[in-house]
């Protein structure tokens, strides 16, 4: 077998038997046509090849330029080629599991400063629809909740005597955060306003069935446009901001990760080993519009 021989079976296969796409196909056969290039120049056969080879051959494709990710799609193509031919009987090990590709950055949330929270969620209050909107950025913002969260958010998930709101966020995972005192006077006033029932949705859409998401993330953008925040604005930059107005205030990494709900740091099925006055002591006071100025 020549050595484009197990490539081209590979592709063949991918397309034939998996039904890859053309595009996965295209980069599938550029990965590893690289691979094939880089073997013939070491006069090697690509089913020869070792796992210090193969690391050989990602070092010099990174010292061609390749970024992270282009390496990490390369040398995935590679594993998926080297795990058939050894289902194949074609060789007796496969040289690219133990490798590893470099890290590709992670890109950093765009977030607002706090005076571009601020513009942002004091929408007047006496246009159409004003109150809602006034309660609907500022609960994003006061809480760093999920713009599913929030869609689903019924009255009755509000506590205004302690200043909380219960949410079921991924995995159906519940949680409980605080609510700052500017959403609760906003929530307040919408309710009043609303008539909203306990069992209602806070943000009802269309028959008073919960409102979806994408018209809150249309009119999230035209609130952002009229009140002259030229960011891209969308509710989970809010959550962003929310988290890292928290974190430079607080430096309370666990709690802010806590208040967020991310997975890893969820230890207990429902959080109910959470200390929710630590919690609250940290929002208190770090957070920019947990409370009312004097």
């Amino acid at each position: 077998m020549n050595a484009t021989g197990p490539v081209e079976a590979f592709l063949s296969h991918l397309a034939v038997e998996r039904r890859t796409s053309a595009h996965t196909l295209d980069a599938y056969r550029r990965d590893l046509s690289s691979l094939n290039a880089w073997a013939k120049a070491q006069s090697r056969d690509v089913l020869a090849l070792s796992g210090e080879e193969l690391r050989q051959f990602v070092a010099s494709e990174h010292r061609r330029g390749l970024s992270p990710k282009s390496l990490q799609r390369r040398l995935s193509a590679c594993r998926s080629f080297y795990r058939w031919l050894l289902k194949l009987g074609r060789i007796a090990a496969s040289p690219a599991e133990a490798i590893r590709a470099p890290k590709a950055p992670r890109k950093l949330p765009q977030v607002l400063d706090v005076d571009e929270a601020v513009q942002l969620v004091e929408v007047a209050t006496d246009a159409p629809l004003g109150l809602r909107d006034r309660a609907l950025l500022e609960l994003f913002y006061s809480s760093g909740l999920r713009l599913s969260e929030v869609c689903a958010l019924r009255w009755s998930d509000l506590d205004f005597a302690q200043g909380l709101v219960s949410v079921f966020g991924k995995g159906g995972k519940q949680r409980v955060v605080p609510v700052g005192s500017h959403a609760r006077n906003a929530l307040q006033e919408w309710r009043v306003e609303s008539g909203g029932e306990p069992a209602g949705f806070v943000f009802p859409g269309r028959g008073g069935r919960q409102i979806s998401s994408r018209a809150v993330q249309l009119r999230m953008k035209q609130i952002a446009m009229q009140r002259g925040v030229y960011k891209r604005v969308h509710p989970h930059l809010l959550r962003h901001s929310f988290a890292s107005h928290m974190l430079e205030s607080s430096g309370d990494l666990r709690g802010v990760q806590e208040l967020l709900g991310h997975a890893d740091i969820a230890t207990t099925q429902i959080y109910t080993h959470l200390d929710f006055q630590h919690l609250a002591k940290v929002y208190d006071a770090a957070h920019p519009r947990a409370k009312r100025k004097p």
